[in-house]
């Protein structure tokens, strides 16, 4: 094997393509936050558990401690704006943006393929990010919304048509 650059490693993680989320949580003031992530991933059915990871040094890992509460939103294949609007836009995120407030207090982005509402349970050090590992603990699913997918640096969907089963 021969060395590699954190550039090369960064293109070749880019091969495996992934889902595209948003995870929106309250600080300690109330006030909303949102993020994009694409490290989302499955992890048990019993109990219900979820993975995915921020980094370190993010501003919003605070918020996503143990007990703390979130919601994972699927983007549906339209959604690109939102993605890049979340990973960019720091203040007044949800200004501009369909969404409507849960019961529970987490802002709700109008439109998604699925939404997750969680607790975390646990976090861990990986490298420079955390993985937070969380608790299912509601969810909606439209399967008729076809999902936003994220490889090789740029945005694309699928096309279920064409789709086979294994």
């Amino acid at each position: 094997m021969t060395p590699f650059s954190t550039q090369e490693l960064r293109t070749g993680f880019g091969s495996f393509a992934t889902g595209v989320t948003v995870i929106t949580c309250l600080d300690a003031e109330g006030q909303a936050h949102g993020i994009t992530i694409s490290s989302f991933n499955t992890v048990s059915l019993e109990p219900p558990l979820i993975l995915w990871s921020l980094n370190q040094h993010s501003r919003l890992m605070p918020h996503f401690e143990v007990g703390h509460k979130q919601l994972i939103h699927v983007l549906e294949r339209s959604q690109e704006s939102l993605a890049m609007h979340f990973a960019k836009v720091k203040e007044k995120q949800f200004d501009t943006v369909s969404h409507q407030t849960t019961n529970s207090g987490l802002e709700q982005i109008n439109g998604c393929v699925a939404y997750y509402e969680c607790e975390t349970v646990s976090v861990h050090t990986g490298g420079d990010h955390n993985i937070i590992v969380a608790k299912v603990l509601s969810l909606k699913n439209h399967p008729e919304r076809k999902p936003l997918i994220f490889a090789h640096s740029q945005f694309m969907g699928l096309d279920l048509a064409e789709s086979k089963t294994a």
